[in-house]
């Protein structure tokens, strides 16, 4: 199959994140199996270019924006060249299945719903989410790919046929450790992600300085960017408390540096609004290290709540501060969720999971292909 990617982001993109770690992890699954595979997407610092990642021809036009302008005009000169589009939606989709006349998978990470909420201010928020269901109306009939069950879950309450819906869990890429790592001296809690308000970064520093009375040589790691003026904010509200020497921002650091801070660390917190995934979750379980999140959509999937860390009860940050002490303070239970979670991290393969991606392009170009005869 020639395969088309539309996704807005690429692997290389400043702004980049799970989702196209994922998507390169099956691209170049496919790749490997004999298909070639375009992923179309967004220009960054004035690069208007093209490159191939692993085999997966990369092209890069227009902005984060104007990507999903330039799609249409892009497909219109490339349509015989391709078999099947994968169209990959974050909030907004490409729309597809008003220009696309090949087979079409939709890949989607979550239904964005409350995020648009926590994200933008009245009225792009409503608009945000009128557009949504609206789109949600012309995919009805185009198969679609998700993280998680849950995702699945609000897709059919939108409406969408559930037969129509494949889920398809994402292991972490990061190698499992061989035997469970020294931690820190001090109980070191860590907040792994990009700082923007859906995240949950601030609901993760007041538990923390809740956990900080408890525990009064706790410390906070936090690793990830985020946009200058919010990171400024948050760096701000830290003034008032004396936990401001206890919390440390890291910033973008490498793979390794992550993996790291993730192996030295005694818990993850989490307390993100939605996730499509909630990958970091995965990769701290790999290094040995539980977290606890709050009980949202993608987080409550990766977490077996009990077994590989706490899905709190009440998404409150009074609940995480307790149950991340309590979980600190009884060793036993601490170790069993450590070994519990490499056992769960090493029952997901990649080579299963893009085996099961091939397999619904296949279906779906198939199908169609059919159908159409």
């Amino acid at each position: 199959m020639r395969i088309l990617i539309l996704n807005w982001r690429d692997s290389k993109h400043p702004k980049s994140g799970g989702a196209e770690i994922v998507t390169l992890e099956h691209a170049k699954a496919w790749v490997k199996a004999g298909h070639t595979v375009t992923w179309f997407t967004a220009g960054f610092n004035n690069k208007r270019s093209e490159e191939f990642i692993s085999g997966v021809k990369i092209v890069r036009w227009a902005g984060s924006l104007t990507v999903y302008l330039a799609a249409p005009i892009y497909y219109a000169l490339h349509r015989k060249e391709f078999d099947i589009v994968v169209d990959e939606i974050h909030g907004i989709p490409f729309f597809t299945p008003l220009y696309v006349r090949v087979p079409i998978v939709a890949f989607i990470h979550e239904v964005a719903g409350d995020i648009w909420d926590s994200m933008y201010p009245f009225p792009i928020n409503i608009v945000g989410r009128a557009m949504e269901l609206l789109y949600l109306r012309l995919y009805r009939n185009i198969p679609f790919w998700a993280d998680a069950q849950a995702t699945i879950r609000d897709l059919v309450r939108h409406g969408v046929p559930a037969d129509q819906c494949t889920a398809i869990p994402c292991p972490p890429l990061s190698r499992v450790i061989s035997k469970l790592p020294q931690k820190e001296q001090e109980p070191t809690f860590l907040f792994v992600s990009r700082i923007v308000k859906m995240k949950g970064i601030e609901e993760v520093i007041r538990a923390f300085s809740m956990i900080y009375d408890l525990l009064p040589t706790a410390q906070l790691w936090v690793v990830g960017t985020g946009e200058g003026d919010y990171l400024a904010t948050i760096k701000n509200n830290l003034k008032s408390v004396d936990i401001r020497s206890r919390v440390n921002f890291f910033g973008y650091v490498s793979e390794e540096k992550k993996l790291l801070f993730m192996r030295h660390a005694h818990v993850l917190l989490h307390a993100s609004v939605k996730e499509g995934w909630g990958l970091v979750v995965l990769e701290a379980a790999s290094q040995g290290t539980p977290s606890v999140v709050y009980n949202t959509h993608g987080l409550s999937e990766v977490v077996q709540h009990g077994k590989t860390g706490i899905v709190v009860r009440d998404n409150s940050p009074q609940s995480l501060a307790r149950e991340a002490v309590w979980l600190y303070q009884h060793p036993k239970q601490y170790r069993e969720y450590q070994e519990n979670g490499i056992t769960w991290v090493k029952s997901l393969r990649w080579k299963d999971v893009t085996k099961a991606s091939l397999s619904l392009l296949a279906r779906t170009y198939e199908k169609q292909k059919f159908s159409h005869h």
